[in-house]
């Protein structure tokens, strides 16, 4: 009996990892597979884990295996690689949608990205971090809808909710929708990490971050507990807008958290009325959006207009990506495709974006 190599992976896809609730194989816990004949020998990175998860994910590997295989040699090692084990080992890019200021319609972008993303054909999730305004629930159309809690190797895990094939979690699923959000420093933090950490998301191409405006304590916690892939960050085209956007952009370039901005998006670049769809007015002015690309190294994704028909959409929980005829359509998919090139881009030049210590007085 001979073990097949592209069986036994398939195989191992189905035992979670205790920690994320993925599958050991994307989450890149396994190592040094060796095949011969009936016996298999490979490690697997069991840090942070307790005594009785690591003798239960042992159980797991060995039934999964000799239930295809019942006369295999099985041979399991189990070492502690701490360096080597990453959150969100199973998400390839993830992108965080800032801006300087409240108003611009960071959340519209974030939303219309992902859906961007997943018509190009990507695996996308969604996280709401705007935890004191969280907007996407409505903007998706979830907001009645409630996160199931599934218990894994008596760990709560929380699975995202798909909608529009996207996987997405946000605070304005889990707190009653007329509360309040009263949260601080160290509590704003924990629940960035619990996005990240106890949320079962699939293995991803991208997971798109939908930030709060500013430089505060969730920026902060994001970049210690998660690597992240790169920043878009989102302005209109008026001075004011600008100048507080290159301070969100000056904090994802400080030395100690280094993360690559891949691109701005000017939002409102121009109003089109309804009933004139051929005309351009530039209330905002011109020229934000190039001049923070280029303060920022970066490029101009895209230039948005300001349409009434996408405040609606965003309303009515119908994102104007998934309507095919909608006037603004083309402009977010187009952005979608440049911010997926900038993204290649990226991960050809640069290395990868490590989690950071950051100890910052914020003023």
């Amino acid at each position: 009996m001979a073990i097949d190599n592209n069986k036994l992976v398939q195989i191992l896809r189905k035992v979670a990892d205790p920690q994320s609730g993925n599958d050991i194989i994307s989450m890149r816990l396994v190592e040094d597979l060796k095949l011969e004949q009936d016996s298999v020998s490979f490690s697997v990175n069991t840090a942070g884990l307790k005594d009785t998860e690591k003798f239960q994910l042992h159980e797991n590997i060995q039934s999964a295996i000799l239930s295809e295989y019942p006369e295999a040699k099985v041979n399991i090692h189990f070492v502690n690689k701490n360096e080597t084990k990453r959150p969100l080992g199973q998400v390839k890019n993830i992108i965080a949608i800032a801006s300087g200021k409240g108003g611009v319609g960071k959340s519209t972008v974030s939303v219309n990205l992902a859906l961007g993303l997943k018509e190009l054909g990507a695996r996308v999730g969604l996280i709401d971090a705007d935890l004191y305004g969280p907007s996407l629930p409505t903007m998706l159309g979830i907001q009645d809808l409630k996160p199931k809690i599934r218990e894994m190797y008596g760990r709560h895990r929380i699975e995202p909710i798909e909608k529009y094939g996207i996987q997405t979690i946000s605070i304005g699923n889990i707190v009653e929708a007329d509360k309040a959000v009263v949260l601080r420093g160290p509590r704003l933090g924990g629940i960035i990490k619990q996005f990240i950490n106890e949320v079962l998301w699939p293995e991803l191409d991208y997971l798109v971050i939908d930030l709060p405006p500013g430089t505060g304590d969730i920026q902060l916690s994001l970049v210690q507990t998660v690597p992240v892939t790169a920043a878009v960050i989102v302005t209109t085209p008026q001075e004011v807008a600008v100048s507080d956007a290159i301070k969100a952009m000056n904090m994802f370039r400080l030395e100690n958290i280094n993360v690559p901005i891949v691109g701005v998006v000017e939002n409102m670049s121009w109003f089109i009325p309804e009933d004139m769809p051929d005309k351009k007015y530039k209330i905002f002015g011109e020229g934000g959006g190039k001049n923070l690309a280029k303060a920022s190294n970066s490029v101009l994704l895209a230039q948005l207009p300001l349409i009434t028909d996408v405040r609606v959409a965003s309303d009515n929980g119908e994102p104007v990506v998934i309507q095919e005829n909608h006037l603004a359509r083309e402009y977010y998919i187009e952005m979608a495709k440049k911010t997926m090139q900038q993204v290649a881009v990226r991960n050809e030049v640069l290395a990868p974006t490590q989690v950071v210590g950051v100890n910052i007085q914020q003023s």
